[in-house]
């Protein structure tokens, strides 16, 4: 047996690391010396291919982060199947910049978001495997709040490589799905309660 609260310490620390890493690639090239404030600017905008991709990953890297702490457990100790999913899932993670880097350079390239959908599509599918291994899971709203967060992680990354055949350099704009869970539950509260 294995202490959960330990597993939880790494993870904290790769995510930490994973999302640190991710803005390394969005900087000037070494060549680029602007001669004056509009150059300096030109050069700044002209990063956004490579920030798109950035503020994604980060975004995904966050909404992993919280559905992982939303899950709760009564158990202090996991066994041996759930440490290897985790240690798998964790490594997924920390693939997360390399694939960024990919496809923060090859946007209008399909293999590139194929190489970049498919990892959040694996990073959806191993998160959804470890709740269902979870040991002594509470169930709840943040259980369904966790769920849908790996579904729609899902949904985005399936309709990115779909965009991808038609149209490349729109298919990473699929990743906003992700981010329907935060709206869909603050839609659902403000909906009228029906008696």
């Amino acid at each position: 047996m294995y202490s959960k609260a330990r597993l939880d310490v790494l993870s904290d620390g790769i995510f930490a690391v994973a999302m640190t890493l991710l803005v390394l690639d969005v900087r000037l090239p070494d060549d680029f010396h602007p001669h004056d404030n509009n150059e300096l600017i030109v050069g700044v905008v002209n990063l956004w291919p490579k920030f798109l991709p950035y503020l994604l990953s980060f975004g995904v890297l966050g909404l992993r982060w919280l559905a992982n702490i939303q899950v709760r457990s009564r158990a202090d100790y996991v066994n041996r199947e759930y440490v290897y999913w985790w240690l798998f899932y964790l490594l997924l993670i920390t693939c997360v910049p390399f694939t960024t880097i990919v496809v923060g350079r090859f946007a209008h390239v399909q293999a590139a978001i194929w190489l970049y959908a498919g990892h959040t599509l694996l990073i959806a599918l191993v998160g959804s495997r470890l709740v269902r291994i979870t040991p002594h899971l509470e169930q709840g709203d943040h259980l369904r709040e966790r769920q849908l967060s790996a579904l729609l992680l899902m949904l985005a990354s399936v309709v990115a490589i779909l965009v991808s055949f038609i149209a490349p350099h729109l298919a990473l704009w699929s990743f906003l799905l992700a981010f329907g869970g935060p709206l869909l539950r603050r839609w659902r509260q403000e909906l009228p309660v029906a008696h």
